[in-house]
């Protein structure tokens, strides 16, 4: 009996945590900003992806480099070397891209929201604007909701492009495949909705999903300072998770056989 009304109890927190999340998200989404609203929005475009641009150029060049080395090893056995940019194309933009920049916008910025929002609450911020008349989802929730859907899907176009100039880099000019090659494959068979606009709207599901999560996080946290460090977990653990879960099923219905 203590088993059952244990997991009882989990199930029900988990429930009501959910039900709070999505009160809070469609309270949020469904309230554009004004444009008295719009510098609280700008101001959390740059915390989001200005300040994400390096780790997003570093990482996309290496991931980009490392893949192509791989893909000229493996296709210069069979003379096929001009493949490498369609194939590394493809791989970016329908998975790569989407995915990578999701994890790292979750370990960069979803952290440091969660954080600040749970230290708001922490020191009773969230309550002072309350009482002030403030409503603290118009003010804190809903820019950053808006500021992670329109910065990630640029964050994933810059990852992409860094990460296809990292091969050609690697591909051309240090192991002398040829650059016509390279590009013209890309040119002749990535196609624009199937492969570059499906990437696209991956990038919009993980930003609602990554920004969810990090402001329901710290805006659900316990006002301690144990509450917010498990709190910044939760929201890279939960992200990171849902990400993977969520690109499978994508990943599933825009290009599975049914």
């Amino acid at each position: 009996m203590d088993l059952l009304r244990t997991l009882g109890d989990r199930t029900l927190e988990r429930l009501s945590g959910l039900g709070r999340a999505s009160i809070m998200w469609g309270h949020a989404v469904w309230g554009l900003p004004t444009l008295r609203e719009l510098p609280l929005v700008i101001r959390q475009i740059y915390n989001f992806g200005v300040l994400s641009i390096v780790i997003i150029i570093l990482s996309g060049f290496s991931i980009g480099a490392v893949i192509s080395l791989q893909f000229y090893t493996q296709l210069s056995r069979f003379g096929a070397e001009d493949a490498v940019g369609l194939g590394l194309a493809l791989v970016l933009l329908r998975e790569l891209g989407p995915v990578m920049t999701g994890l790292l916008f979750a370990g960069r910025a979803g952290s440091a929201v969660t954080a600040e929002i749970g230290l708001m609450k922490t020191t009773e911020q969230l309550s002072s604007m309350e009482m002030m008349g403030v409503d603290p989802l118009r003010r804190i929730v809903t820019p950053r909701l808006w500021a992670g859907v329109i910065s990630m899907p640029l964050l994933a176009a810059m990852f992409n492009v860094v990460a296809i100039y990292g091969g050609l880099i690697v591909a051309v000019q240090w192991l002398g495949g040829d650059e016509g090659g390279y590009w013209s494959g890309m040119q002749e068979n990535v196609e624009i909705w199937n492969d570059l606009g499906k990437g696209v709207v991956k990038t919009v599901i993980f930003a609602l999903l990554v920004t969810w999560i990090a402001v329901f996080q710290g805006y659900d946290t316990d006002p301690t300072p144990e509450g917010i460090g498990l709190a910044t977990t939760r929201t890279v653990v939960t992200s990171s998770v849902m990400i993977l879960a969520v690109d499978f099923i994508l990943t599933l219905s825009m290009y599975g056989e049914f």
